[in-house]
């Protein structure tokens, strides 16, 4: 076996002028930087194989991303094969907008509701923006953002694998109360996302959650702490709603663990399968400090809890930035292995073709009618309350489109192996029960899942979800259904399992 070689990198993303912020159908302009926005970039080599994973504090790294990042690398004399980054988000909604699109043939889920709606609109109406953002010279247009992303991760990865150098890594575990299932069910069967629980029709939470967190600490060749990969179960989604730029929760967790192990250290995020999971307790719900613009959260007359501060605010994100920091440094402090230099290390690259989730054609007809009607009743023009009222439908009409040209969704998916651990990537907002298949059986010691990685396909539910419907487990909400989960949870499994069988003298 052979020396590992580690390099870090980072760049400031954070955008110099307003921009548009992703992840709500309410359209908001940034007021204001809460904390920095970065890029953060690893290099893994022992000479053999390599990889680069590259962290992102934007709401996600889809397709035409990560492939933008490969293109400017395609001819580099660095020794980087650009099919072995790793790109993934933390989901953060307080990140810049900037043009996604998918691995389909056609756009459905590439296009904001803005322009799906305009696409739909009966003559004699308009879409009206709250802010004028394609004509205001200071707010950055998604195209410029994009192009300022594109070359930021670039550097960024350039810039760790300049700094390669022998180093050590140490596995740890460790656990903090932050994900949690953001769906509730009702005793009708059906289930909705932010659901209501103060009811006597609600029945119970729809899923699980997972507290665990896979940690792996990386050391200069004198044996110092040069930075931490930490993996959640968890999008950073406590200030969601608001109108500042800001990395959410791993921004203070980045804050404290350089308060204590010095401003030098890096960190890199990662999300494990947590496409159900949020930091908000349904039953112990804290309303949010100020409004937030969003049906899917209000409440009458809600009662107040001793519980949690509101974990759609400030406060909650500094307790939970808390818990996790903590919990990393009390696993370095007390519950580390020895470092190792040496170890085995692969990384494998599969294409998984899963099953695209179909409409029917009565599907289709109701979708129509439903905003046909809706449009033609509807007084004045439209603005995104309407793209969010109109959102289900309109996915249902594009899914028809695509299906027609498309029955199979190219996945891409990374298994990489460095010493007993595993990382296992996959590109969708993947339910945790789906997450959970993988890490009970999987041979490595621990599993690192990488959910929203090299791609953005949007949630792919579990068939207890499907059947519940609402937001995430619509059609619209993704492009693969409970049957491409099943499909992608067997074939992950076989992957990470023969990489564990590769002989000691490999």
């Amino acid at each position: 076996m052979k020396k590992i070689l580690f390099g870090w990198a980072e760049e400031d993303i954070t955008p110099e002028k307003k921009v548009a912020l992703s992840g709500q159908f309410a359209e908001r302009i940034s007021e204001g930087i809460e904390k920095p926005i970065t890029v953060t970039a690893l290099s893994i080599s022992n000479g053999n194989d390599h990889t680069v994973f590259v962290s992102c504090d934007l709401v996600g790294a889809p397709a035409n991303l990560i492939d933008a990042v490969r293109e400017k690398l395609k001819t580099n004399t660095l020794g980087i094969d650009p099919m072995k980054i790793v790109l993934n988000a933390i989901h953060t909604h307080t990140g810049p907008e900037f043009p996604r699109t998918q691995r389909s043939k056609l756009p459905f889920l590439s296009s904001t509701p803005k322009k799906i709606i305009k696409s739909l609109l009966p003559k004699g109406k308009k879409y009206v923006e709250k802010e004028n953002v394609s004509k205001n010279c200071e707010i950055s247009t998604p195209e410029e953002t994009f192009v300022f992303l594109v070359d930021k991760i670039v550097k960024a990865i350039v810039s760790s694998w300049a700094n390669l150098s022998e180093g050590s890594f140490a596995n740890g575990f460790g656990r903090a109360a932050v994900g949690m299932c953001r769906r509730a069910v009702y005793n009708d069967g059906s289930a909705q996302m932010w659901g209501n629980t103060d009811t006597a029709t609600f029945e119970e939470i729809e899923g699980g959650s997972d507290t665990g967190i896979e940690l792996l600490y990386i050391f200069d060749k004198d044996e110092n702490l040069s930075g931490i990969i930490a993996n959640l179960a968890c999008p950073a989604q406590c200030v969601q709603h608001r109108h500042f730029v800001s990395p959410d929760f791993w921004g203070e967790v980045k804050v404290l663990l350089r308060e204590r192990f010095g401003a030098k250290i890096y960190l890199l995020p990662q999300c494990s399968a947590a496409g159900d999971q949020c930091p908000v307790d349904l039953i112990r719900w804290v309303e949010p400090e100020s409004p937030v613009n969003d049906p899917n959260i209000e409440r009458q007359s809600p009662l107040k809890r001793k519980a949690d501060p509101s974990m759609f605010d400030i406060s909650g994100m500094k307790k939970v930035g808390k818990r996790i920091a903590n919990e990393i440094i009390e696993v370095f402090e007390n519950e580390l292995d020895k470092p190792e230099a040496e170890a085995l290390f692969k990384h494998n690259i599969a294409v998984i073709n899963l099953p695209l989730r179909r409409v029917t054609l009565s599907d289709v007809d109701k979708a129509e009618k439903a905003i046909k009607e809706y449009l033609e009743n509807k007084d004045g023009d439209a603005d995104y309350n309407d793209a969010a009222k109109l959102q289900v439908y309109m996915g249902i009409l594009k899914r028809a489109e695509v299906q027609e040209y498309q029955n199979t969704l190219h996945t891409e998916v990374h298994i990489i192996r460095l010493g007993n651990l595993v990382f296992a990537t996959n590109p969708f907002e993947l339910f945790l029960n789906y997450g959970n298949k993988i890490k009970a059986r999987s041979k490595a010691e621990q599993t690192f899942l990488v959910q929203l990685a090299n791609g953005g396909e949007g949630y792919l539910p579990t068939k207890k979800a499907e059947s519940g419907g609402h937001y995430s487990a619509f059609v619209s909400s993704g492009q693969v259904g409970h049957e491409g989960g099943e499909l992608l949870v067997r074939e992950t499994l076989e992957l990470i399992n023969n990489i564990f069988e590769v002989s000691k003298g490999d």
